[in-house]
């Protein structure tokens, strides 16, 4: 993919998108939404667009070049990452219109000058979670004034088939990252949780998907509470070895303290399983328990307990919960609508 798309003008396009590299080898939630930003923009038949790429870990001084190469004119510029905004004086001329994405974490901090000066310039805020924006603002109060839309992520099309049954033992299964710098994503709460789970289900299993630093704290942990064989770890896989995981499992569990979107319960939804959120971030603005799973307090063990416990049980509930969740990622969450209320939101 080339570091610049250029739309049908060579005056300067009436928007000019700012995204990390969707090639790059580190690739996450924040690529995949642009890539789905990227690709309603750039279809958009009003708009003359282009879009800037930034490698993550190129360095400064060609990535600098690369932008004054390009430097021009345009009528909005949508940074798609807070990262990003420094180079954003580098990549446009003049004063555009300036349309900032915040995503969660990332903005959930304080800044340097330089930083917070880029932000306190912007002209519209643009969210994936109401979450996501109250968290920024109770670090950023001085961007109350600023105009701001909530714009809930959407990933994909709908499946054509009905979705297959759970195959195997019930089990839950989580999927992210399994990093030390991201440790809020729930996996200690679960682990610690499942010898209360195997109580009441022996049969019950916790099947983990994802790479990183903290697993071997964990499969200590696992081996510990000697769990072994209902704790597994199955490592970072391909996209259809998720996809059959997603088939198998009675329910996604990612009870994060720290989502600002999550677009694994997207992925999960679609597939009709219910998801295991916590009552901490914006999780529960996605899945809207009851509709499409359960939220439960990661500081309250017995809670966290009843809760997998009714996700992986069979029975009436659950495939209402499971009908419900795969109506409501068909309904709101495609990459189409994502596309159209991104559009909407831009053009306003």
């Amino acid at each position: 993919m080339s570091e610049v798309r250029r739309g049908r003008s060579s005056q300067g396009p009436d928007l000019l998108g700012l995204f990390p590299s969707f090639e790059s080898a580190v690739f996450g939630g924040v690529q995949a939404s642009g890539r789905e930003a990227w690709e309603g923009i750039s279809s958009h038949a009003e708009w003359k667009s282009e879009a800037f790429f930034h490698e993550p870990g190129a360095a400064k001084l060609s990535t600098l070049a690369r932008a004054l190469k390009r430097r021009g004119p345009a009528g909005t510029i949508l940074v798609w990452h807070a990262g990003l905004l420094k180079l954003a004086p580098f990549i446009v001329s003049g004063r555009p219109r300036r349309a900032i994405f915040l995503h969660g974490i990332e903005v959930w901090r304080k800044h340097g000058a330089l930083t917070s000066a880029l932000l306190g310039g912007a002209d519209l805020f643009l969210s994936n979670s109401d979450h996501t924006w109250r968290r920024f603002l109770s670090f950023h109060p001085e961007c109350a004034g600023i105009a701001h839309r909530t714009v809930h992520l959407g990933i994909g099309d709908p499946l054509t088939q009905a979705p297959a049954l759970p195959d195997g033992p019930p089990a839950a299964l989580m999927i992210g990252r399994i990093q030390k710098d991201e440790n809020y994503k729930g996996h200690r709460e679960m682990i610690a949780a499942w010898p209360r789970v195997l109580d009441a289900m022996p049969e019950a299993e916790l099947w983990i998907v994802g790479g990183g630093d903290l697993r071997p704290e964990l499969e200590q942990m696992v081996e510990a509470l000697g769990l072994g064989g209902k704790v597994r770890f199955f490592g970072a896989v391909p996209e259809e070895r998720k996809a059959e995981l997603l088939a198998r499992c009675r329910a996604l569990a990612l009870p994060s303290a720290g989502e600002g979107f999550g677009l694994v319960y997207l992925e999960a939804m679609r597939a009709g399983r219910p998801c295991l959120v916590s009552t901490l971030d914006a999780g529960a603005e996605v899945v809207n328990p009851p509709e499409a799973g359960l939220a439960a307090d990661l500081a309250d063990p017995a809670a966290l307990r009843d809760a997998i416990l009714r996700l992986l049980c069979s029975g009436s509930e659950w495939e209402n919960m499971a009908r419900r969740a795969r109506q409501r990622y068909d309904t709101f969450f495609t990459g189409r609508h994502f596309q159209q209320r991104l559009i909407t939101a831009l053009g306003n």
